[in-house]
Formats: C-alpha cells, structure tokens, sequence
C-alpha cells in the first residue's frame, strides 16, 4: 500500500505560547512544521528543544512583511515540497484557490506565560468569574482545536474564525477591571 505523502503546517508566532504548543501538537501527529516568529533567538532555542530536525524547520519572519513571508513560503516549499496548513492568528480563504484552507482561532484568556506577566490578579480573578468554565484555558487546548482545523476531519472548512475562549465570548460580557483601567488610564 501506498504510503500517504507528509503533511506541512505553517505555524506563525511559533516561539512560544500557543504557537508552540501547536507546532509540538502537528509534530506529535507526524506532520512537518515550519515553525516562525520575529524572534529569532527565542525561536531557534524553541526548535532545539523540540529536538526533530528532520520535521522542523525555524524560520525568523515579520509576517508583516510580504516579501519575508514570500521568502518564507520559498523556503518552505524547497525544503517540505508543499504546505497544507498554514496557522496564523487570523485568516481569510484567500489561499482556498491554492487547495489551502485558512482559518482562525481567536483564544480567550490563556495561562501562558505572557499572561502570567500582565494579567493582574484582580483581572484573573474577573475573568475567572467571566468566563463560563471559569477557568483560563491551557496551550495545548488551543493547540487541539488548531489542529482539528487542519485535520482532515475539518476538511470543508476554511474562512472561519473559531472562538476557543471557554465561553467567554458568547456570555457577551466585558471585564469590570478593564473596563475601569480604561477609563481611569
């Protein structure tokens, strides 16, 4: 029997938090991953650690920048031959064309790291009690549900923005302590 050609996720933001999370998620699942970020340092570190070189790929890129994420996209294709999912924080169905489905998750409070050094305890505690699973959500939560959107279980959806936020958003209430820092800051 055949053996089915590998996969290649784009994974964006891909030094830490959910990005990485994500990127070690598609791993775990036998993809290829191009992991990138504009932090270059931080980034090659991450995929040291990851420690499969073979599957990986980091790639430092302001994808701000056209002509860097064109230059990404190159360098990808050379090195995998192909892409089939590309992860971002937000996305269009503009590479649907292409045989790319492009989707997004929007996350709502998430325990990272980056998260831990912002949010206060009077916001955690708000969102705590905000949230309708009253809790902040995992990095790899987030993770399973990008990956779902890459899966071939999700394989007529493209141009979605997925909300993984334990229900935050759809209890269709704002945080009393942000609302306060905004008017007072």
């Amino acid at each position: 029997m055949p053996q089915a050609p590998l996969k290649v996720a784009l994974v964006t933001g891909a030094a830490r938090g959910i990005g990485l999370a994500t990127a070690k998620k598609f791993l775990s699942e036998g993809w290829r991953v191009a992991l990138l970020d504009i932090e270059g340092e931080l980034l090659s570190r991450a995929v040291a650690e990851i420690g499969q070189s073979e599957a990986t790929m980091a790639l430092t890129c302001d994808v701000s920048d056209a002509a860097a994420v064109a230059a990404a996209m190159t360098t990808i294709e050379q090195r995998f031959g192909r892409l089939n999912a590309l992860v971002n924080n937000a996305g269009i169905a503009v590479f649907a064309p292409l045989n790319i489905r492009v989707n997004a998750v929007a996350p709502g409070p998430v325990d990272t790291a980056m998260a831990k050094q912002v949010h206060t305890k009077e916001i955690r505690a708000d969102y705590h009690d905000a949230i309708p699973l009253n809790r902040y959500g995992l990095e790899e939560e987030l993770a399973e549900a990008i990956y779902f959107l890459c899966s071939a279980s999700a394989s007529y959806i493209t141009g979605q923005i997925l909300a993984v936020d334990g229900g935050f958003d759809a209890a269709g209430i704002g945080l009393p302590t942000l609302r306060g820092q905004r008017r007072n800051g």
